[in-house]
C-alpha cells in the first residue's frame, strides 16, 4: 500500500497531478490524500475548486480531501506529519500563467522533505 499526498492550491496543479496518478494508483491498495491550501495571496475559491477537481478526476480512488488556510509550506509540512505519506506530489508553482520554474513552496518541500517529492509539469 502506498499513500500519496497531493499538495495543491489550484485546479491546474490538481489536474496535472491527477494525470500523473491515473496509471500509478491501485484502487484496491493505494490511498491518496489531497491537501489544498488557501494561500492568502491567491483568490479565495482556488483551494475549494482544486479539491472539487480532485474529487471528480480521482473519484475511482475515493481521495481523502482537506482544505487548510495559512502559509502553504507550514500547512503542507503539517499535513506530511499528520498523514505520513510515502510520496508527495506538487506542482512547480501555484498554477498561474505568470510563474516560471519551480516556486518557493515546491523548492522548500524538495529541500526539506524526507520522502520522494514529485513535481508534476503543468500543461
Amino acid at each position: 500500500m502506498t499513500t500519496f499526498l497531493l499538495a495543491t492550491g489550484s485546479v491546474h496543479v490538481t489536474a496535472a497531478a491527477a494525470d500523473y496518478l491515473q496509471d500509478r494508483l491501485d484502487p484496491a491498495t493505494d490511498e491518496i490524500v489531497v491537501v489544498a491550501v488557501r494561500d492568502p495571496d491567491a483568490p479565495s475559491r482556488d483551494a475549494g475548486d482544486a479539491v472539487n477537481v480532485a474529487r471528480s478526476r480521482l473519484a475511482a480512488f475515493a481521495p481523502t480531501t482537506e482544505t487548510r488556510a495559512g502559509a502553504p509550506l507550514t500547512e503542507l509540512l503539517a499535513a506530511v506529519d499528520e498523514h505520513d505519506p510515502d510520496e508527495l506530489i506538487v506542482g512547480p508553482h501555484r498554477g498561474t500563467d505568470d510563474s516560471d520554474g519551480v516556486g518557493s513552496t515546491a523548492a522548500a518541500l524538495l529541500a526539506r522533505a524526507d520522502r520522494p517529492v514529485v513535481v508534476v509539469p503543468l500543461p
